[in-house]
């Protein structure tokens, strides 16, 4: 623009390599709605930029106050426009040019460059952009766009209009435009879904819900019906009619972002039902977390973040996690994997990573050691709240056990370092809902079972073992989920330990005194009830003289079978049983004085199959059997 003969200029964009105009409006983002995030962050970088020089005492006579900065995104569905409006920095002709007109040269840099240096080169300005086509994502949906801008300077107002070819002009704009900027985006036909107020609400509510300036959303439309409803209003009542509408009318608008996060604040600024209030309000969960990690990352990570253990209610629900990620309170994605170990997915919450690039991309992710030194502070700050929770608050720890056991097992087995940080603070929770750690179980084993420790998968299953166990004063584990297994042997490696099943062995405290030798008619008889030649059958004197017999199976069979199962790796592995024989039981006792008999062989084999059902190990065809079997026997003691 020529200010002496207020001509127009026109000209022809400026590219750095060649002509990209098709490209930006097909393949800028992989997400047409971000150029929405893209635009809105521009406009707070205005006015982050304006408070800036004003604290350097770079221009005087600024109201630099929060409430007098503010971002206006408009929809006017009738002329098809979006506008995004701020009240910053502005630009006068030369910049408009510089930073609009040539694609690539990022005016955030230049502006850091100029304001921002410091000895430790972090950027501590908030100014998000940090590249030059932010502003060029609004012709992803724009057949033109413009740009209405006044500088801070007071330099002439300026009037840019592009359309999508890349041909633009320069103009001047009238003289009572405030300072800031507007940008105008003429939606194109094939994106009328934009100006759509939800589509747009939306859209901010996802981008740019904690944005650092204050953003007010108005449609048009609606705002033309709501004061015609309002005079409407009015009319009813000077007239001294009711209106049934509720008095909304002079409802002040209010943003539609949260300015100051509460990740952004001191954690000791913080309350419990603030926590609580953020994790509903950002993840739509109506179930309390179980409770919450706040990080506060200094140089040289430089990343601040609230980190949710959500409540599960089942275990396979804890597989879906959701961790958002911003960059200076802007939204970047959700659920970067590349940010949190795998272990660790099934945490909600929030990371703000300035030092990440805005347009990050997961093969960024992968190969950034940034990233790998946050993902190493998690784990840590995950280990040390867990730690923490076990030393001061225990019996809530142990309240919680359960719905984190899952997590926590996991990521023992896949981080070793992991594993060292929490293993002080792992739980055993017991039969009797009692809860132990491992050195505590082990402590107490010493006298009766050391370096052995007794478990059960199934309460009801294994309730005879269990109640012999007890019995004896020794405690038994509940470990009754898949992973389990797996997470026992980490342990056995690290404490020299052997968990033993319930049903694995019969443990020498279980056992009486006196001589248990070997009796080849019992074998013969309970071989032929059992209908396995091949069944081991050893004899025993037990403590407890009421079980006439007991099955049991080697752990490390039963673990192999286990984990044949889950991999499915051919089917059931053939159990390796064994039946022991108490020789302290009256029935077993008679047994042995006749086993030839009719009666010894319909007794034998209930209890055979007595021994068999606490094991869950019928058949519906031996079921069926033992009930026949079990009727007879009632029949042949009447």
């Amino acid at each position: 623009m020529n200010e002496n003969t207020n001509e127009a200029k026109r000209g022809g964009i400026s590219v750095e390599t060649e002509h990209i105009f098709p490209i930006i409006k097909k393949w800028l983002y992989s997400e047409k709605e971000i150029f929405l995030r893209e635009i809105v962050s521009n406009a707070c970088d205005a006015i982050t930029k304006l408070r800036r020089l004003s604290s350097l005492g770079e221009i005087s006579g600024i109201d630099d106050s929060e409430d007098a900065f503010r971002v206006d995104v408009t929809l006017d569905p009738d002329e098809g426009t979006l506008t995004v409006s701020d009240n910053g920095i502005g630009m006068t002709e030369d910049e408009l040019s510089r930073y609009i007109c040539q694609i690539a040269l990022s005016g955030a840099l230049e502006f850091i460059d100029k304001y921002e240096s410091s000895e430790s080169g972090q950027n501590d300005s908030g100014i998000i952009g940090h590249f030059g086509l932010g502003f060029y994502s609004s012709f992803m949906v724009s057949d033109s766009v413009e740009i209405v801008t006044k500088s801070y300077t007071d330099a002439p107002a300026v009037h840019w209009v592009c359309g999508d070819d890349g041909e633009y002009e320069i103009t001047p704009a009238d003289d009572d435009t405030p300072r800031g900027t507007s940008v105008i985006m003429h939606i194109s036909e094939d994106e009328k879904e934009f100006l759509s107020s939800y589509k747009i609400r939306s859209i901010l509510e996802k981008y740019c819900a904690f944005m650092p300036t204050a953003i007010y959303f108005t449609d048009v439309k609606e705002e033309a019906e709501r004061a015609a409803h309002k005079d409407e209003h009015e009319h009813h009542h000077e007239d001294g009619e009711e209106c049934e509408c509720e008095d909304e009318h002079d409802e002040e608008p209010k943003p539609v972002n949260d300015t100051h996060p509460l990740w952004q604040k001191n954690p000791s600024e913080c309350t419990d039902e603030e926590y609580r209030e953020f994790y509903r309000r950002v993840f739509s969960d109506y179930r309390e977390p179980l409770f919450w990690i706040h990080i506060s990352a200094d140089y040289p990570l430089n990343f601040k973040g609230i980190l949710f253990f959500p409540r599960i209610t089942n275990e396979y629900e804890s597989l879906e996690g959701q961790v958002k990620l911003y960059y200076n309170q802007v939204f970047v994605a959700d659920n970067i994997k590349e940010v949190i170990p795998e272990y660790l997915l099934m945490l909600r919450g929030v990371l703000d990573c300035p030092e990440l690039p805005l347009n990050v991309s997961r093969s960024y992710l992968q190969n950034n050691s940034y990233v790998n030194k946050i993902s190493q502070h998690i784990v840590k700050k995950v280990a040390d709240k867990l730690c923490g929770m076990f030393n001061t608050e225990r019996e809530r720890y142990e309240e919680i056990w359960k719905d984190i056991k899952t997590f926590v097992e996991y990521g023992c087995i896949r981080d070793r370092k992991f594993y060292d940080r929490v293993k002080s603070s792992m739980l055993l929770p017991l039969t009797d809902g009692k809860h132990v750690t491992v050195d505590e179980y082990l402590e107490a084993a010493k006298e009766k079972h050391e370096g052995k420790i007794y478990y059960a998968n199934d309460k009801t299953a294994e309730a005879q073992y269990i109640s012999a166990y007890t019995a004896e004063g020794i405690s038994v584990a509940l470990l009754d989920t898949v992973i389990d297994t797996q997470f026992m042997s980490v342990v056995e490696e690290d404490k020299k330990c052997k968990f033993m099943r319930v049903d694995a062995d019969i443990a020498d405290v279980l056992k009486g005194e006196g001589d248990a030798a070997s009796d080849a008619g019992l074998e013969a008889l309970f071989r032929r009830a059992s209908k396995d030649e091949k069944l081991t059958v050893k004899f025993e004197r037990l403590r407890d003289a009421s079980v006439p017999a007991v099955i049991t199976e080697s752990e490390e069979s039963r673990r192999m079978g286990d984990m044949m199962r889950i991999y499915g790796m051919g089917g059931d592995m053939p159990h390796e049983l064994t039946l022991t024989l108490n020789l302290e039981n009256s029935l077993i006792k008679s047994l042995a004085a006749d086993p030839q008999s009719e009666a010894s062989d319909k007794i034998a084999k209930h209890i055979w199959s007595l021994a068999m059902l606490t094991r869950k190990q019928l058949t519906p065809e031996k079921l069926r059997d033992f009930l026949a079997e079990s009727y007879d026997i009632l029949g042949y003691v009447k």
